[in-house]
């Protein structure tokens, strides 16, 4: 198989038809049929199932395109670096959605103005499978918090650690923070992910019994839901970082208050090592006074 097949596969994949396929790779549908059905010979599978029009991709031509996604990427990876123009190609990269609140999009805005010939993929997900997909070489980095169990290959570097907050709509009285989440109306942060846990577990050290009126899974809604006067809840930081947190009155969470770290994981040996050590800077910057440094001292980047 060459890659002139691969991106054909991968045109029709996109594009649905194979003529349509064949104005993006420029080249006629017959010369186009031919290469895929030369590209099916060498595998020993059909790519497509031929009794519907227009053809659909069978199972083994789904998970070939996959593989032709990674072999494309891989070899405009390979040309970048061996021109020497090491910050281009695409860079995959994952994401928890509670640390994708504003901080993630406007450092890819960043890394976007500062190296215009690199692309970034990005892809929404559960940090567990985020950290899997990295292991496995399908993301270069994933962006999740601090978690056990880490395969040895894998290297987790914090770039931001920040409190964690009783959040309260201005309006209500502030009192002690033990009392509030004692006897006030509580949404609850209900998610399979570290940070609800890590309040969950400070709540019970605490002896409280919430009463919750509330489970939410997004950090957003929470925040809407005591801006407009639900209850009273905890929240990360960052998520106070938007226009629709800065009304609400804000107390620390534990004692000694809790924190939580947010980080990229990557594979010791990445090819990808110098633009994620870049995106790591990046990241800690825009977090301002609770950014950590690449070094990992825990001491905040300046």
């Amino acid at each position: 198989m060459d890659t002139r097949q691969l991106r054909t596969l991968v045109a029709i994949g996109t594009h649905g038809t194979f003529a349509k396929a064949a104005e993006v790779v420029h080249l006629t549908a017959s010369a186009v049929s031919q290469q895929i059905q030369a590209l099916e010979l060498e595998l020993g599978v059909a790519l497509f199932d031929r009794s519907s029009r227009p053809p659909k991709l069978t199972p083994q031509g789904l998970q070939t395109i996959d593989m032709a996604h990674d072999m494309l990427r891989l070899e405009a990876d390979t040309k970048a670096s061996l021109r020497g123009d090491r910050i281009a190609g695409t860079l995959m990269l994952g994401t928890v959605r509670t640390s994708g609140l504003g901080l993630l999009p406007r450092t890819i805005s960043q890394m976007r103005t500062e190296y215009p010939a690199l692309k970034v993929n990005l892809r929404v997900g559960l940090s567990s499978q985020l950290i899997a997909d990295v292991a496995a070489g399908r993301l270069d980095a994933a962006v999740v918090a601090e978690h056990t169990g880490f395969p040895p290959a894998l290297r987790w570097s914090p770039f931001l650690k920040e409190p964690l907050l009783i959040i309260a709509p201005k309006v209500m009285a502030v009192k002690d923070p033990v009392e509030m989440l004692a006897t006030l109306p509580f949404v609850r942060f209900r998610s399979s992910v570290p940070l609800a846990n890590l309040i969950d577990t400070e709540i019970s050290r605490m002896g409280v019994v919430t009463n919750d009126v509330a489970e939410i899974d997004t950090i957003g809604s929470i925040v809407t839901c005591v801006r407009h006067g639900l209850g009273i809840s905890v929240v990360p930081h960052v998520a106070l970082e938007e226009p629709e947190g800065q009304d609400l009155r804000r107390l620390p969470f534990g004692e000694p208050q809790v924190t939580r770290q947010i980080g990229i994981v990557e594979r010791t040996l990445s090819p990808r090592g110098e633009i994620i050590a870049r995106l790591h800077e990046v990241l800690a910057q825009l977090s301002g006074p609770h950014g950590v440094s690449r070094a990992g001292s825990g001491r905040p980047t300046l």
